[in-house]
């Protein structure tokens, strides 16, 4: 199980690399919203240069899982290579779980601009304590996102798969709160935000990284969206499944 998982996590990295624009467009808007807001407005602020990072890792999170997963699923559906694989005595585990592995991994490098502009471009600090608990946060926040992706490029063909995932990463972004900082946001977006998974997500990042105290409700309805994504993917990879091979 392990060792297929490895295999299928090196081939998808292997394809990712041979189309690097692919990597560098989950980057981009994270680190151009860095340099665009956080920099020239809070840069020299230590307190919100820091809630504003973990907003932006947040949303590279969200926005990189979102088309990784919503996207690259739909558009490896639509491949001759895809039925074959699904065919195989293995089973969907270990794909699924190489597929997450590479996931994971392509989202973390994809956070490295906002972590360097960052550090070397604004007055953000933290602990090492708080950078490992932020770094276990990260992949704890990917959870949601990565099902969400799934369920999205399990569902649709390639092109409604492209159109959802643009629809979506903006509105989630904006009603979560990522696009300010702790308490500063309109207050219809206040209310709503933690009860959204990017509200949720950023919430527990700012806890992890500052001050800002974990708030329980937040965190009980980003369980509850993790459940409710896991279950829509478990039913669109089914469905799928049934209408292509039954």
């Amino acid at each position: 199980m392990t060792s297929l998982a490895m295999t299928h996590a090196r081939f998808q990295l292997i394809e990712t690399a041979r189309i690097p624009i692919a990597l560098f467009g989950s980057a981009f808007f994270p680190a151009a919203a860095m340099l665009a807001f956080v920099v020239p407005f809070v840069g020299s602020n230590a307190e919100y240069a820091t809630a504003a990072t973990a907003s932006m890792v947040t949303f590279s999170v969200m926005s990189t899982n979102l088309f990784q997963y919503g996207v690259g699923v739909s558009e490896d559906r639509a491949q001759p290579w895809d039925p074959y694989v699904r065919t195989l005595p293995a089973g969907a585990g270990p794909r699924f779980a190489g597929r997450v592995m590479a996931g994971l991994t392509l989202m973390l490098v994809s956070l490295l601009p906002v972590i360097l502009i960052a550090a070397f471009l604004t007055e953000a600090t933290v602990t090492m304590t708080a950078f490992l608990v932020a770094l276990a946060t990260t992949v704890v926040i990917a959870i949601p996102f990565i099902l969400m992706g799934l369920a999205i490029g399990y569902s649709m063909p390639q092109k409604a798969a492209v159109v959802v995932a643009q629809l979506l990463f903006f509105p989630l972004a904006f009603l979560g709160g990522l696009m300010t900082g702790p308490g500063m946001a309109p207050g219809f977006v206040e209310d709503l935000a933690p009860y959204l998974p990017t509200g949720g997500a950023a919430r527990l990042m700012w806890a992890a990284v500052s001050d800002f105290p974990y708030d329980f409700s937040s965190i009980a309805a980003l369980a509850g969206w993790t459940i409710t994504l896991g279950w829509v993917a478990v039913w669109a990879y089914r469905r799928d499944e049934g209408r292509r091979f039954s």
